[in-house]
C-alpha cells in the first residue's frame, strides 16, 4: 500500500508560523516514514475508513492535523463511580474526625450521641474531649497511613495479586474499618472516652489499609482502559483525517476521576447534619451505607475491563540495576551525565562485562529499557517532592483551619462544613478549564504545559495560606479572649464564611497541581509500575502528614497566624523554583518516549530476526 492522500488537513496559521510551531519545509523528515511498517499502525479499532487501524502520525500530519480527544469507553465512567463511592464515604468519616476527638460531648447533648443542643446556634459537636493536639495528631495519623500503606497495595497490583484483586482487598478492609466507627460511636464509647478512642485507632488503620489497596490501583485501572499508546491518525467518514490525542485523553479521564472524587468529598455536607442534629452514631453509619456502592459497581463492570496481569516481581531486578549503577566510581559518572548509561547491558558487554555477577557467574537479566524504566520512575519523584509543601498549603493543617471557623461566628452552621467549599470549588472549576479555558487556549495555540499548570497551582494554593493568615490574625484581634481564641467560649465577631476564601482557593490551585500530578504519575511509569509509582505520589501526602505531626506542638494559640503565613511563603517559593528546574519537562518526556519506542521496536526485530524469545524475556520485563 503506497502514502495514502492527504485529505482535508487543517492549514497552519500565521500564529503558527511565526511562534516556530510549523515547520515552513514541510518535509519535516516525512520522506522516512514507512507506510508499509505494521509498527506504525495500531489494530484496537479497525474499519472500512481505517482497514489497516490506526497509524502513527507524520511529522507534517502533527504540526497540520486538528487533535481531538480519543474515545472513552463507559466502562471507565462507572470506575470513576466507584472512586465517587470510595472518596464519599473516607471524607464523610475524617469530616467529623476532628470535633469528634476534639471537643468534649456538651451534657445537654440529646441521647448522648454527640449532637449539641438544639437551642445554641453556635455550638459544634462534640465527644471525647481529648483536645486540638490529639484530634490533630489522629487526623493526621490518618492520612500518613492512608498514604503509605499505598506502596504496599501498589506493589501488590503491580506485581503479585493484580490490581483487580488488590482492589477487591481494599474493599473488604475498608468496610471493616467503617464499622469500627460505628462502634467507637455509641453512647457506651463515647461516655468512656478512652476505650472510644482505641476503637477509633482501630478504625483509622484499618480504613487506612483498605484505601492503601484501592487508591494506587484504580486509576491506573481506569487509565488502562484507553486502548492506544501514542497519539494516532483516524480517518473519519467524511475523509478528514484527525489525531486522537493521547494526552489530552488522559488528561480528559484524569479531569474526570479527579471530579468524581471532589463530587464525593460533597457529601460530607450529610455526615456533617448528621453529628449537629441527631449525633456521631448516624454520622458513621451514612458513610458505610455509601462504601456498600463501590463493590456493586465493581461487580457490575468487571465483564467490560480490560486487566492486565500481574508480571513477576520487578523488585529484585531493580536492586540489580542499582546495584550496578552504585558500582565503581559512580560520582564522576554522575558529573559525567553517563551515570544511567553505566547499567544498560549493551554498555555493559562493550566494556568486556557479561556477567552480573563474575564470580557466580550471573547472567545479566535486563534490557537497556528497564534502565529506562526505572530512570523515568526515580525523575517522575523529584517533582512529586514539592507536593509535600503543597499538601501541607492544600489543608494540610485541617483542624487548624477547622479550629478557626469554630472560634469565628457560626450562625448555626456546623463549623466543619466550610471545608466543602473544597469540592464544591472543584466540582464547578473543573469543567470550566475542561470545556472552556483549554479550548480557548487550543484555539490560539497556546500550549499549558504541565509544568506550568503545576506551578500555577502551587501559586494559587498558596495564596489560600496567606488569607488564613489574615482570617486568623483578624480572630486574634477581635475574640474576647484575644490571641487564646481558639478555646474561647464566645466567638469572635467575624463571620465564618469569610473561611470560604482557604478552601476556594486551595481548590483551585488543585485543578492545575493535582490533576496534572495524577497524569504524570501515569505516563512517565512504566508499563508495569504504573500503581507503585502512583503509589509513590501519593506518599507524599504521608510525608506530609508526617511534617504536620511534628510541628504539631506549635498548633496552639497565640502562634497559629504564623503557620499560615510560613507555610504559604513556603508554597509559592516552591512554585518558583520548580517552574526554573523543570522548565524543560516536556521535552524530557518526548525524548523518553522516542527512546521507549526506538528501544521496543529494536527488540521486536531482534526477536524476529532470531525466530525465537530474546533470552533476557525468560525473566519478566518491565515492559508490558
Amino acid at each position: 500500500m503506497g502514502a495514502p492522500e492527504i485529505v482535508n488537513e487543517k492549514q497552519p496559521d500565521l500564529l503558527q508560523v511565526l511562534t516556530g510551531e510549523h515547520d515552513l519545509s514541510f518535509g519535516g523528515g516525512d520522506e522516512d516514514y514507512d507506510y508499509e511498517d505494521p509498527h506504525n499502525y495500531s489494530t484496537n479499532y479497525v474499519d472500512e475508513h481505517n482497514p489497516r487501524g490506526l497509524r502513527k502520525p507524520t511529522e507534517h500530519e502533527l504540526q497540520t492535523l486538528r487533535r481531538v480527544i480519543g474515545n472513552i469507553r463507559y466502562s471507565t465512567f462507572i470506575l470513576c463511580l466507584c472512586e465517587f463511592a470510595e472518596r464519599a464515604s473516607y471524607y464523610s468519616t475524617t469530616g467529623i474526625l476532628t470535633n469528634y476527638i476534639q471537643r468534649r460531648i456538651d451534657p445537654d447533648s440529646p441521647h448522648g450521641w454527640g449532637a449539641p443542643p438544639p437551642g445554641d446556634p453556635d455550638a459544634s459537636a462534640g465527644a471525647l474531649g481529648k483536645g486540638l493536639q490529639t484530634a490533630s495528631a489522629l487526623t493526621n495519623l490518618l492520612t500518613f497511613l492512608a498514604y503509605v500503606s499505598p506502596l504496599f497495595g501498589g506493589y501488590m497490583g503491580d506485581s503479585t495479586i493484580g490490581r483487580w484483586k488488590a482492589i477487591q482487598w481494599g474493599v473488604f478492609f475498608g468496610f471493616v474499618g467503617h464499622l469500627f466507627f460505628i462502634f467507637a460511636s455509641i453512647p457506651g464509647a463515647i461516655e468512656h472516652a478512652d476505650a472510644g478512642l482505641g476503637l477509633c485507632v482501630v478504625a483509622i488503620v484499618t480504613l487506612s489499609v483498605g484505601t492503601g489497596f484501592i487508591k494506587p490501583n484504580l486509576l491506573p485501572l481506569l487509565l488502562d482502559q484507553y486502548p492506544e499508546d501514542t497519539d494516532v491518525v483516524k480517518v473519519l467518514p467524511s475523509g478528514e483525517k484527525i489525531i486522537l490525542d493521547r494526552e489530552k485523553t488522559l488528561s480528559r479521564l484524569t479531569n474526570v476521576f479527579y471530579l468524581s472524587i471532589n463530587v464525593g468529598a460533597f457529601l460530607q455536607i450529610a455526615t456533617l447534619y448528621c453529628e449537629r442534629r441527631v449525633g456521631f452514631w448516624l454520622a458513621f453509619f451514612v458513610p458505610m451505607i455509601l462504601y456498600i456502592i463501590m463493590p456493586i459497581f465493581l461487580f457490575i463492570v468487571k465483564p467490560k475491563l480490560k486487566i492486565k496481569p500481574p508480571q513477576s516481581d520487578v523488585m529484585p531486578q531493580v536492586v540489580r540495576i542499582i546495584s550496578v549503577l552504585f558500582s565503581g566510581n559512580f560520582i564522576k559518572r554522575m558529573w559525567k551525565g553517563t551515570f544511567w548509561e553505566y547499567a544498560q547491558p549493551s554498555n555493559m558487554r562493550a566494556r568486556g562485562r557479561e556477567y552480573f555477577n563474575a564470580k557466580k557467574q550471573s547472567p545479566i537479566t535486563w534490557n537497556d529499557q528497564w534502565v529506562l524504566d526505572i530512570k523515568q520512575t526515580l525523575d517522575s519523584c523529584k517533582i512529586f517532592v514539592y507536593y509535600i509543601v503543597f499538601n501541607l498549603a492544600d489543608s494540610g493543617l485541617g483542624s487548624v483551619e477547622t479550629s478557626l471557623t469554630g472560634a469565628m461566628k457560626l450562625d448555626g452552621v456546623p463549623n466543619d462544613l466550610f471545608n466543602n467549599f473544597n469540592p464544591i470549588t472543584i466540582i464547578v472549576l473543573i469543567p470550566i478549564l475542561e470545556y472552556g479555558l483549554y479550548p480557548l487556549l487550543n484555539r490560539y495555540h497556546i500550549e499549558f504545559r504541565p509544568i506550568y499548570r503545576i506551578s500555577f497551582g502551587f501559586i494559587v494554593c498558596s495564596f489560600s495560606q496567606i488569607a488564613g493568615y489574615i482570617l486568623q490574625k483578624q480572630v486574634y484581634e477581635l475574640s474576647p479572649c484575644g490571641y487564646y481564641a481558639s478555646g474561647c467560649d464566645e466567638p469572635a465577631p467575624i463571620t465564618a464564611w469569610k473561611a470560604t476564601s482557604l478552601f476556594i482557593l486551595a481548590a483551585a490551585g488543585e485543578c492545575w497541581a493535582y490533576t496534572t500530578a495524577y497524569e504524570l504519575a501515569y505516563t512517565r511509569s512504566p508499563p508495569n509500575l504504573k500503581s507503585f509509582v502512583y503509589a509513590l505520589f501519593l506518599l507524599m501526602s504521608a510525608f506530609s502528614a508526617a511534617l504536620s505531626l511534628a510541628i504539631t506542638p506549635a498548633l496552639k494559640d497565640p502562634h497559629l497566624h504564623w503557620v499560615f503565613l510560613a507555610i504559604g511563603l513556603a508554597g509559592f517559593a516552591c512554585a518558583i523554583v520548580m517552574l526554573i528546574q523543570f522548565w524543560n519537562l516536556h521535552k524530557w518526556m518526548a525524548e523518553e518516549d522516542a527512546q521507549r519506542e526506538k528501544l521496543t521496536q529494536e527488540e521486536e526485530e531482534a526477536n524476529a530476526l532470531h525466530n525465537v524469545d530474546h533470552p533476557i524475556e525468560a525473566i519478566a520485563s518491565i515492559k508490558s
